[in-house]
Formats: C-alpha cells, structure tokens, sequence
C-alpha cells in the first residue's frame, strides 16, 4: 500500500513525472519526511507492523533501518524523486525481460547475442546476452562503485570527454553527468547526459539501473544538447555450478535528441554493446590475472 501510496504522490511513469512541477515534489518530500520521523522515533518503527514490511518500507524511502548515533538524516523530496525514477525504470526493465518476441541483431563468435525489441512509448530496446568468466560482484565493482574509472579500460569511453558523479545519494543510488566530445568537423552537436543510477539486489542477483533525470546540480547547458537514456539495466546473475561466472543481460535505449535519425542511433547500439562487453571482459581477466 505505501509503494502505491508513494508512486500516487509521485506520478507513475518517470517519463511524466520529469516534467511535472509545483506540488507534486514538495508533496513527495512531506510524505517522506513524516513516514521518517515515524520510523525513526521509537525503536520498532511501526510497531503494528511486522518487521520485515517496516524494512520493505525504509528500503522504498530510503531510509536507513540501522540507527546511526551520529546523525540521521531523512530523504529530500528530489532524494525521493530519484528513488521513484529507479523504481519505475527497474519495473519496467523487469516487464521486459518477461516478454517474449525479442528479435535477434547479431550473433557472436563466442556466443553473445544483441536482439533487440520496440516497446510502446520508449522505442526500440537493445538486449545483449553474455556469460562473463568473473562474478557478480566483481563486475558489479566495476560498473557501479569504480563507474569514474570506466575510461581507463574502455576504448568507447574516449567518445566521452566527462563521465562525473554529481551526487552520491546513500550507498546505492547516484547522479551522474556524461558529456560527449566535440567533434571537430563540428557536423554533430555536443551532447550530455544526466542520468539517475541505482543498483539493486535481488536474492543472488544484481541490477544496475538507469534513466534520464533532471537535476538542479547540472540544468542544461547552451551549447549542448540534453540527450537521454531512455533506460539502462544490467542484470547479474551467477551461474548455477559454474563457480565465478556471471550471466550479464543488458538493456539499453538511448535519444541522442537534435537532428540525428533515431535509426542512425539504433544501428550504432547494437555495436557499442558487443564492444563494450568485449572490453569489460578484457579489463576483468587482466586484473584477475595481475590478482
């Protein structure tokens, strides 16, 4: 009830949601803030309410269950703002994981595949299938704590002139801002992108999610373009007998925005996913090996 509650209060598509204004926000942050102070003011939380539901509802806000002598601090309305974009965007991802009628891009010669499927509303998703020789939480590290480092290993990243983090909400959700370099024949516009980023866990599973956010920290600049990730999530998944090997599935849609053709952009996803996992996997056994 309270997700629901929450998501009444937020707008239900983070699609909408980026663009409403006024209350809506505000509104969020009261909700917020008066459901913390009721967890955090007596030990139980909400004492009628069994303890796994009152954890289920600090892990919505985003509250800590844990107290902290030092300080508590609740989540702002943008805070929860956040929170409910990556909500939204995992749901989403998950619904179409589920689907069937994924058509196949490529094959691999190690096996990858990149299929690719148009859903309503967001356009046409890539989907890319691997097994990596490394496991979750390595890559994990990689892809989330170490995201600043991603140019190091990386060739693709060199079309990136800036990859920041703008804010660190708790541990597991980030604010982050890429900037495209300037091309010098000047045909195609700079282009940044601000994206809300979390990552999730489920039982032995770890997805890293992402969508297009506005954010007061970095509003849009003149000169470049506001491009957009429609959505991102990479799932984790261990392989059952086969110690320290991961299962990678990722989504991803993308609006470049401006004058490119949407058709230009789909063409050039399938392949910067297959070069990309190509160096993910290039990065993770030099490592392991130097370990």
């Amino acid at each position: 009830m309270l997700p629901a509650t929450l998501k009444l209060c937020c707008g239900i598509s983070h699609q909408h949601l980026r663009k409403l204004t006024g209350l809506q926000r505000p509104a969020v942050g009261v909700f917020g803030k008066e459901m913390s102070k009721l967890i955090l003011k007596t030990p139980n939380g909400f004492p009628n309410i069994p303890e796994s539901l009152q954890k289920i509802i600090c892990t919505k806000l985003g509250i800590n269950t844990v107290p902290d002598t030092r300080e508590t601090s609740m989540p702002s309305s943008q805070e929860l703002f956040y929170f409910s974009q990556a909500e939204d965007t995992l749901h989403s991802a998950i619904c179409m994981l589920q689907q069937d009628g994924w058509q196949a891009e490529t094959q691999q010669e190690n096996g990858d595949w990149i299929l690719s499927k148009t859903f309503p509303r967001i356009g046409k998703v890539f989907r890319a299938e691997a097994v990596i020789d490394s496991p979750p939480e390595h890559i994990y590290s990689q892809l989330f704590e170490k995201l600043e480092q991603m140019d190091r290993w990386n060739p693709s990243i060199s079309k990136v002139q800036v990859m920041k983090i703008l804010q660190r909400i708790g541990r597991n959700t980030l604010l982050t801002r890429e900037i495209t370099a300037q091309i010098p024949s000047n045909m195609v516009s700079q282009r940044d992108f601000v994206s809300v980023r979390h990552c999730y866990r489920k039982g032995s599973s770890l997805y890293l999610i992402g969508t297009a956010t506005d954010s007061q920290l970095m509003p849009p600049q003149k000169g470049t373009i506001r491009a957009e990730v429609g959505l991102t999530c990479i799932v984790l998944r261990p392989i059952d007998g086969e110690s320290g090997k991961t299962h990678f599935t990722w989504l991803l849609s993308l609006d470049l925005k401006g004058w490119i053709p949407q058709s230009v952009t789909d063409q050039a996803l399938s392949k910067s996913q297959a070069d990309f996992i190509k160096h993910l996997r290039r990065h993770l056994s030099s490592r392991e090996n130097i370990c």
